[in-house]
């Protein structure tokens, strides 16, 4: 127990000596010896967050993929990858024996729900002056509603497989089947995927195209969670290498299991002609935050002692210590936050020598 109490009464006294210096007194003999070098504080950063990984992306409202609506061979294709398209612009041309079935079966359906319109219409009449029962003008009634809704199904399938409005009444006023199916670009876009090529027979549903509107476009960024402290949706964001712009739009509410980050979500509205679906970048996002002065520093110049982080301060007798918080960390440098008036030099070498010097390790 006695061991034991010298110990923890040893690391007390160490960790209360490592801050009983506020400034060290060092020659610049000594500074020399011990290696330190200094480098000028580097100019301020006004609230952002800046180097932060992430991830071109869609938006899942602006992308389409387009199907074979039915069986179908495809007869011709009329565009590629990359290619600009507009809404409606036929991309393909399939021949598909399901679709003259379909119609054959709308003309069907077409001439029942005639025959039926004409049989309620007389039987209508003929309850009116007492000819018939009222049960069977009901039945007549039921029947033209069920023929009713066959037409109409039969309709609705046609227009699911590609077919206008004005080509269904055509086919119901001529009579005459077609099975020269178009594949149509339901929006403006570019062809991102081309899945079919002239000959190929296709069951129905299997991927054609894959069109997309690639203005705006979206960022994922992976955020360490203590970042993300004081960020707002609306926040401006950008990616300074491509020149693009635009405005934070999500903040996610868990954390990713391997790397511990938060998904934030931007939306780019300017400067997406630089950018490519899928293409990593760095971004930066403007935190807006009060008082919020911040200096991007090397990280060789942090030590960390007693559970706080320090940057020392190059003075006329030596150095002194100043406490930041660090905002965000990054491979080669990290965002801080801390009392400076712009103008100082910091040590950016030999940063341990001044740790142990503080901490009166090595001293005589």
């Amino acid at each position: 127990m006695k061991a034991t109490f010298l110990c923890l009464l040893a690391v007390l006294c160490i960790h209360q000596a490592a801050f009983a210096v506020d400034e060290l007194t060092l020659s610049a003999n000594q500074k020399q010896t011990l290696g330190i070098i200094t480098a000028a504080l580097p100019p301020k950063q006004q609230g952002e967050l800046s180097g932060m990984p992430a991830q071109v992306v869609i938006p899942g409202n602006q992308l389409f993929t387009i199907s074979t609506p039915l069986a179908a061979m495809v007869e011709q294709t009329l565009v590629g990858v990359g290619d600009a398209v507009s809404k409606g612009q036929i991309l393909a041309t399939l021949q598909s024996p399901a679709l003259a079935e379909a119609q054959r079966g709308l003309l069907q359906a077409s001439t029942q729900s005639q025959l039926a319109k004409d049989n309620l219409a007389r039987d209508e009449k003929l309850w009116q002056d007492g000819i018939i029962s009222e049960s069977r003008y009901r039945a007549t009634q039921s029947q033209y509603r069920e023929a009713s809704a066959a037409l109409a199904e039969r309709k609705q399938m046609l227009k699911l497989s590609g077919m206008s409005g004005n080509a269904i009444s055509q086919l119901q006023s001529g009579s005459n089947l077609n099975s020269l199916l178009s594949v149509t670009s339901p929006i403006d876009g570019v062809i991102l995927e081309k899945n079919a090529s002239a000959g190929q027979r296709l069951d129905a549903a299997v991927s054609l195209f894959k069109v997309a509107k690639l203005d705006p476009l979206a960022l994922e960024i992976q955020a360490p969670l203590a970042s993300t402290k004081g960020l707002k949706v609306g926040a401006a964001v950008s990616v300074p290498a491509y020149g693009a712009t635009g405005k934070l739009t999500a903040i996610g509410r868990s954390l990713s299991g391997g790397n511990q980050t938060i998904l934030l979500r931007a939306l780019i509205h300017n400067g997406t002609e630089s950018l490519r679906p899928g293409q990593f970048v760095e971004a930066s996002i403007d935190t807006n935050a009060e008082n919020s002065t911040q200096w991007s520093v090397p990280n060789s110049a942090l030590a960390r002692i007693g559970g706080k982080t320090l940057v020392f301060v190059e003075t006329a007798k030596g150095f002194r210590n100043e406490a930041v918080s660090v905002l965000h960390e990054g491979a080669q440098s990290s965002l801080v936050s801390g009392k400076f008036n712009g103008d100082e030099k910091i040590a950016v070498q030999g940063v341990s020598a001044l740790k142990a010097q503080m901490m009166g390790i090595g001293a005589e």
